[in-house]
C-alpha cells in the first residue's frame, strides 16, 4: 500500500515537474503536420494548437533537455554573394583569360598546323589542274 502511494506521488510530482508531456502527447500528430498548418483536400486547415503555446510547449521541451523534431527544415546557406553583376562576370572573364592564355602556345600550334594544312591542300588541288 506504502508502495502505490510512493508511485502516485512520484507520479504527481513527475507531471508536476514536466507538464508539457502531456500537451506533447495531446497535440504530437497534430504538430506532425506542419508548423503552421497544411493543406487538406485542397482548403488549408490551422493547427489545433496555436502559434503561442506551441512557443511555449518547444521552449519547455528544450529546457528540459529532450529534442524537438517538429521544426521546418533550414534552407541552404546562400552561396552567392551580393553584389553588382557586372562585378561578377567581368571577375569571371578575367579567370576565364588566364586559362585561355595558359592554353594558347597549344592553341597556336593547332591553328599553325591547320593552315598549313589547308595550303598544301590547295598546292597539290592546283598541281592536278
Amino acid at each position: 500500500m506504502a508502495g502505490k502511494a510512493a508511485k502516485s506521488v512520484v507520479k504527481a510530482i513527475g507531471e508536476f515537474q514536466y507538464p508539457w508531456r502531456e500537451t506533447l502527447a495531446k497535440h504530437k500528430d497534430e504538430l506532425s503536420k506542419g508548423v503552421w498548418g497544411y493543406w487538406e483536400l485542397g482548403a488549408w486547415k490551422s493547427l489545433g494548437i496555436s502559434a503561442r503555446r506551441r512557443a511555449r510547449l518547444r521552449k519547455e521541451v528544450l529546457l528540459a533537455g529532450q529534442d524537438w523534431p517538429y521544426d521546418p527544415a533550414r534552407k541552404e546557406i546562400r552561396v552567392k554573394m551580393k553584389g553588382h553583376k557586372c562585378d561578377r562576370i567581368s571577375a569571371e572573364k578575367r579567370e576565364n583569360t588566364a586559362k585561355l592564355m595558359e592554353k594558347m602556345p597549344e592553341m597556336l600550334l593547332a591553328y599553325k598546323k591547320r593552315r598549313w594544312a589547308k595550303k598544301m591542300k590547295e598546292e597539290e588541288a592546283s598541281k592536278n589542274k
